[in-house]
């Protein structure tokens, strides 16, 4: 009976151990994970030019790690999608073997970099929900710097413009002025695209639209969905950031795509694509 009485006493008192040294362990692996996550945008930068040791302390410039080669060729694994990004393995290597080269190397600025945020929103027009993208960027001002809109893309609003730059679309005609322009009113009677008459070069400035409707009430703000950031920052290349909330140590922002750009056509075709130009 004695040892019945012991058998039991052991096993209440080893249960309550072994709980501990579980939830110990989940802690360590939660603490190891949130260390390896890049949880904000300003903690990419620092781990991306070498400003962050690994325990996630700040390096300053009378560090003697700071930006460092060797701490930064350590972050770059890490700070690529490696779950569902698809990379070009050689190009991936000379990307951080250009950032990281000891004679010429680059880092990010936050605020004079070529970088600019696109945030998909939801807003009102008139009365339905119309999703769209805003593009933001910093700029100088005052003694610090602001977030401003720069551009934006929704339906309702690019929709509206299909130029027809054919040899056969309606035209004013050049002897119009001779009849004081009377033709006019034929040309833009229930036009719906009256764009068709503007110069070659006339681009529609969706901006304007927006601040508009904007200003008249007729559409209003409802959410912000979503956010990736898009880089220019790196001489021949361009990548995106993007937040991957997910379990295990590839999370948080992380590089989810890279280009390289040969040239600044390829550059523009870049931005245009991106700002849904292209």
């Amino acid at each position: 009976m004695r040892i019945l009485v012991v058998l039991v006493l052991s096993v209440l008192c080893i249960q309550p151990l072994v709980g501990q040294m579980r939830l110990t362990n989940d802690m360590q692996e939660t603490e190891a994970q949130l260390k390896a996550s890049t949880k904000q945008v300003n903690q990419f930068f620092r781990r991306f030019n070498g400003e962050e040791s690994t325990d996630g302390n700040r390096y300053y410039e009378k560090d003697k790690e700071f930006r460092s080669t060797s701490l930064r060729r350590k972050y770059m694994p890490v700070l690529f999608d490696t779950e569902t990004g698809q990379y070009d393995p050689k190009e991936t290597e000379n990307f951080v073997k250009q950032i990281t080269d000891k004679k010429n190397p680059e880092f990010l600025d936050f605020h004079q970099d070529d970088w600019v945020a696109e945030v998909r929103t939801t807003f009102n027009y008139r009365g339905q929900e119309v999703s769209g993208l805003l593009f933001m960027r910093l700029q100088a001002y005052g003694q610090g710097y602001e977030w401003i809109i720069e551009d934006v893309m929704f339906d309702f609003i690019n929709g509206r413009f299909d130029k027809d730059t054919t040899e056969s679309k309606a035209f004013i005609h050049p002897m119009s002025h001779e009849l004081e322009f009377m033709t006019l009113k034929k040309a833009l009677k229930d036009n719906k695209h009256s764009e068709q008459y503007t110069a070659n070069d006339f681009e529609p400035d969706y901006l304007s639209i927006f601040l508009y409707e904007l200003n008249t009430g007729n559409l209003k703000f409802v959410t912000v969905n979503d956010m990736q950031l898009h880089f220019f920052a790196i001489e021949g290349y361009y990548f995106s950031l993007s937040y991957f909330n997910r379990t295990g140590y590839n999370s948080g922002w992380l590089i989810s795509s890279l280009v390289p750009l040969n040239s600044e056509n390829e550059t523009k075709q870049m931005k245009d694509y991106i700002y849904g130009k292209g």
